[in-house]
C-alpha cells in the first residue's frame, strides 16, 4: 500500500504532521515507513491512497491471443485459479445492465474465462453467450494473468509489468510456444519491417521470425516444462504401525518442497508476494514446542505474518479464520495440480 499525503510543517518544533485517514492507518502499523519526494508522474493524483499501477499490456489488443490461449490459462492455474482470484479481488457483480443485484456472489464460466456475478444475474445470464459477457470474461483473464505474472516474478501491483517481463514469465511457466510473433518482436526490440507496395525480386531478403529467435534463446535457459511436475505427491498407508497402537506417538509431517512452493505464492492477507509459509496456530493444531503439519499452511508476507501472531483474533476477523484460509489455499493447490496422488 502506498499513499500520497500533504504534510503540515511545524518548523519551530521540527515536526511534520500527516493526516492519513482511517483507510491508510494500517500503513503505519508495521513500524518504519519509506518517505520520498513526489514523483513527476504522480503530480496530478489526489491526496490519499495511491492506486495500483496501470497495466498498459491489459489494453494492448495484439496481446489478446496470448492471454486467451488455453496453454497460458492452464500455466497460470487454470479456470479454478481464475475463480479463486475473482473471489479474492472482485467484491461486486460485474454485470452492469441490471437494476437489482443480490448480495450473494458466485462465479460463472464464459469463454474465454469466468466472471463474478450476483445470484440474480447469474440465474438470468446462465447459458447465454454474448459479446458483452465475452468481453468481461476476457478482461478478467487478462488482469488475472498479469497479476499472476507479477506475483511469480516477486513484484507487487504497484509495478507496471513490461512486455519483456511477461515473455520471461511465459518462458518460466513453460508456454513460450504460445508467444505470438508481434509480442516476440516487441520483447526483443526488433525493428518493424516496412513492406513497400512494390518489391523487386533482388530486394527480397528472407528474415528470421522473432518467435524462432525467442525459442532459441529460451532453449538455452533451464525452464519448467509445459506440464509442470507436481510439487507434492501423497499416498495413503492404512496399515501404518502407529494405527495399531492404543496411544501412538504423534509424528509431525514435514515437506520442505511444499512449504518452499507455498511461500512463493501471493500473500493470503494482502496479495503481495509472500515471505513465509504460516503454520496454523490454535484450532487444535500443533502442540507444545512444535508446529502444525506442513500441509496445514498458507502464504503470508512478513507484515501480515507479524500481525497474525500479534493479534490472532483481529487478523481472523479481518481476513477470515486460519482454517478458512488454509482450506481455500489447499483447495487451490489441489485444483492446479500442485498436490497429486502418488
Amino acid at each position: 500500500m502506498r499513499a500520497l499525503l500533504t504534510p503540515e510543517i511545524v518548523p519551530r518544533l521540527g515536526l511534520v504532521l500527516l493526516k492519513p485517514g482511517r483507510e491508510l492507518m494500517s500503513l503505519f502499523s508495521g513500524g518504519r515507513v519509506l518517505v520520498e519526494t513526489q514523483p513527476q508522474n504522480m503530480a496530478r493524483l489526489a491526496t490519499g491512497r495511491v492506486p495500483d499501477a496501470r497495466q498498459p499490456l491489459a489494453e494492448d489488443k495484439t496481446l489478446e491471443p496470448f492471454f486467451t490461449d488455453e496453454r497460458v490459462i492452464r500455466a497460470a492455474g487454470g479456470l479454478p485459479g481464475l475463480e479463486y482470484w475473482l473471489e479474492r479481488n472482485i467484491s461486486e457483480c460485474q454485470y452492469p445492465h441490471s437494476d437489482y443485484h443480490h448480495h450473494e456472489r458466485l462465479t460463472m464460466r464464459h469463454p474465454p474465462g469466468s466472471m463474478m456475478l450476483c445470484w440474480h444475474c447469474e440465474n438470468k445470464l446462465r447459458e447465454q453467450t454474448t459479446e458483452l459477457l465475452e468481453g468481461i470474461a476476457r478482461r478478467n483473464v487478462i488482469n488475472w494473468i498479469i497479476d499472476t505474472a507479477l506475483a511469480s516474478l516477486r513484484f507487487n501491483r504497484e509495478r507496471e509489468l513490461s512486455i519483456a517481463e511477461l515473455c520471461w514469465w511465459a518462458v518460466y511457466a513453460g508456454v513460450a510456444d504460445a508467444i505470438p510473433e508481434d509480442m516476440a518482436t516487441q520483447a526483443l526490440m526488433l525493428p518493424v519491417e516496412q513492406i513497400p507496395t512494390v518489391y523487386r525480386e533482388a530486394d527480397i531478403m528472407p528474415t528470421v521470425p522473432a518467435t524462432s529467435i525467442l525459442r532459441q534463446k529460451a532453449s538455452k535457459v533451464e525452464t519448467v516444462p509445459e506440464q509442470q511436475p507436481e510439487v507434492l505427491a501423497l499416498r495413503a498407508d492404512p496399515e501404518s504401525p502407529e494405527s495399531f497402537m492404543l496411544r501412538p506417538k504423534r509424528r509431525r509431517w514435514e515437506n520442505a518442497a511444499y512449504t518452499r512452493w507455498v511461500k512463493s505464492q501471493p500473500c493470503e492477507g494482502c496479495r503481495r508476494p509472500a515471505d513465509d509459509p504460516h503454520h496454523i496456530i490454535g484450532h487444535g493444531m500443533g502442540g507444545t514446542a512444535t508446529k502444525a503439519h506442513d500441509l496445514f499452511v498458507f502464504p503470508l508476507c512478513r507484515e501480515c505474518h507479524d500481525k497474525l501472531h500479534a493479534d490472532v483474533a483481529a487478523f481472523e476477523q479481518k481476513h477470515g479464520t486460519q482454517l478458512e484460509l488454509a482450506f481455500r489455499f489447499l483447495d487451490r493447490a489441489l485444483a492446479i495440480g500442485v498436490i497429486v496422488k502418488a
